[in-house]
């Protein structure tokens, strides 16, 4: 099977792809997302490791059998060092529940290397969902463990 063609420019192009594969349950579209190497990795909310390309391709085709997930991503921070690029972001996900559309805020981490291909993910991990936005927490405001 032939894979998609990917924007050929930046983590942030490939992570937009991603973003626009799940909303559009294109399955084809989010696997050209993730680099050809065997360990890629993917935690869904409250779910187990999920390593490998059969794994990840088999967990969002269960997801897209009930349509696209309503995720975007929001309040982006960023580090890239020209070969890796990491993004912590807010998750807006709208869920339709018997009374009308909600929101529910995800923590994820994306992490891209770059391949003869472009940019490609090799790792998204999204924490479990919250009804209220999570706070952000800077080094002003000290964090205990």
């Amino acid at each position: 099977m032939r894979k998609p063609k990917m924007p050929p420019g930046s983590s942030d192009d490939t992570e937009a792809a991603f973003y626009e594969a799940l909303q559009q349950a294109d399955i084809e579209r989010l696997m050209a997302c993730w680099t050809d190497e065997d360990d890629i990795v993917c935690v869904h909310p409250g779910g187990p490791r999920l390593i490998g390309h059969e794994a990840i391709r088999a967990a969002f085709e269960a997801m897209f059998a009930n349509g696209g997930v309503m995720a975007v991503p929001e309040k982006m921070q960023r580090h890239d060092d020209g070969h890796c690029s990491v993004h912590s972001v807010v998750e807006r996900v709208s869920i339709l529940t018997d009374d009308g559309p909600q929101h529910a805020f995800v923590l994820a981490t994306n992490v891209y290397v770059k391949t003869a291909r472009g940019w490609r993910m090799v790792l998204h991990h999204a924490s479990p969902g919250s009804r209220v936005e999570p706070p952000e927490i800077t080094a002003t405001r000290p964090v205990l463990h």
